[in-house]
């Protein structure tokens, strides 16, 4: 049950995002702009202007240098944040290996867009997929809401002393960011109470215990850093499961590793993320007046990834499809595969094919999941799949 109190008001995924950032007050907020995640870092720098955060602002010269600003002040000591989408990611892609390897839990806001070339600013998963293998926490919203709250929820995650890792919170690109919709503000001294202050751990300013980070590490310790990094991945499960938890608690809204959506008894189970979760929604709530046994399974965390959870939400069903708004292009969507690693020990589970929908930020609408549907009872009830992975909705 909820104890506290909230406001609800009408706005974008961009600017509920800058509010939660707003609440949480970081340090230093190093920033470059790039569409569709620009609204964020303008809504934010107008809160440094008018004095309702005593954040230090760095509007660098590219995003590979907002990074490598995020990491030196945090290595310094600071709760540190930033926002980026794309090519921006792309461009801080070095770095954000860097971060995660100096275990620095730096908030990062990332508005999915498509990955060029060719030049395209609308929203899929292409660079939050691309940084999957980087150390970076993932955290994937499906509305406006889910990003203000796991915002408000990402450095509780992040600074836990078992974790100490970089946490980026995913939303799409104008679907999200650009959209007006109703949701639920949390007060000021709430979050601030449910965040608490932050515990810089072996900082680079505490000139009374001196340190260096980024020593050379050569082939006798490298492995045993990033076996450690591993672990701390691995730690972070049970961290966002806690924290999940006083959360919902708190403020009565519940989250977990992945939303189970009809999920209980579904013979056919569509897996997505993001904002098609909506859409697929009320399509099966369709197929179940029909009498259709169907569900979706919709992460919320992709690294670490819950195999073991997801493997067993999924080994009843007949047949699954996963719907990838990302290509590993020569490969599967990269969901798939997370998926059917997940699946494999389940040896009589269900039957697995992949759709890759979406890139661009190509509108998926109800008419599509009809068909996926369709296509997941077929399979059910042949056993037999067609074509392990398609692109829907595309011209022949």
């Amino acid at each position: 049950m909820a104890v506290t109190t909230t406001k609800t008001v009408a706005v974008t995924g961009n600017q509920a995002v800058a509010e939660a950032l707003r609440q949480l007050n970081p340090d230093v907020m190093p920033a470059y702009p790039i569409t569709p995640s620009t609204g964020i870092m303008e809504a934010f720098t107008s809160f440094v202007s008018n004095g309702k955060v005593d954040t230090e602002t760095i509007l660098v010269e590219s995003e590979h240098s907002a990074m490598s600003a995020c990491i030196g002040a945090s290595a310094a000591g600071g709760r540190v944040a930033t926002a980026t989408s794309a090519q921006g990611l792309a461009l801080m892609w070095e770095m954000l290996h860097i971060a995660s390897g100096y275990r620095l839990p730096i908030l990062m806001a990332l508005v999915n867009r498509a990955l060029s070339a060719p030049l395209n600013i609308h929203g899929d998963h292409s660079d939050g997929m691309g940084m999957r293998d980087c150390g970076w926490i993932q955290l994937f919203s499906e509305n406006a809401q889910e990003a203000y709250d796991n915002t408000i929820m990402a450095y509780r995650i992040a600074e836990h002393k078992d974790v100490r890792l970089p946490i980026a919170v995913n939303m799409d690109g104008f679907i999200i960011s650009h959209s007006i919709e109703s949701m639920q503000y949390i007060t000021d001294a709430d979050v601030k109470k449910f965040v608490g202050e932050y515990i810089a751990i072996d900082p680079l300013l505490d000139l009374d215990n001196p340190k260096s980070i980024g020593a050379l590490v050569l082939p006798d310790y490298y492995m045993e850093h990033k076996r450690v990094q591993h672990e701390a991945m691995l730690n972070a499960k049970k961290v966002i499961q806690d924290v999940t938890a006083e959360f919902a608690k708190l403020f009565g809204r519940t989250y977990d590793l992945f939303e189970s959506y009809r999920l209980e008894d579904a013979e056919v189970v569509i897996v997505a993320l993001n904002s098609a979760g909506g859409t697929i929604k009320d399509e099966i709530d369709r197929y179940r007046e029909k009498g259709v046994k169907a569900g979706l399974l919709k992460p919320r965390v992709f690294r670490p990834f819950p195999y073991e959870e997801i493997g067993a939400a999924l080994k009843n069903a007949k047949a699954v499809c996963v719907m990838d708004r990302a290509d590993s292009y020569g490969g599967y969507g990269p969901m798939f595969m997370e998926i059917a690693s997940a699946v494999y020990p389940h040896r009589n589970g269900p039957l697995l094919f992949n759709k890759i929908y979406g890139l661009g930020g190509r509108d998926l609408m109800p008419l599509d999941v009809d068909k996926v549907i369709e296509e997941t009872i077929e399979v059910a009830k042949t056993g037999k799949v067609k074509m392990v992975k398609e692109y829907i909705t595309v011209r022949n």
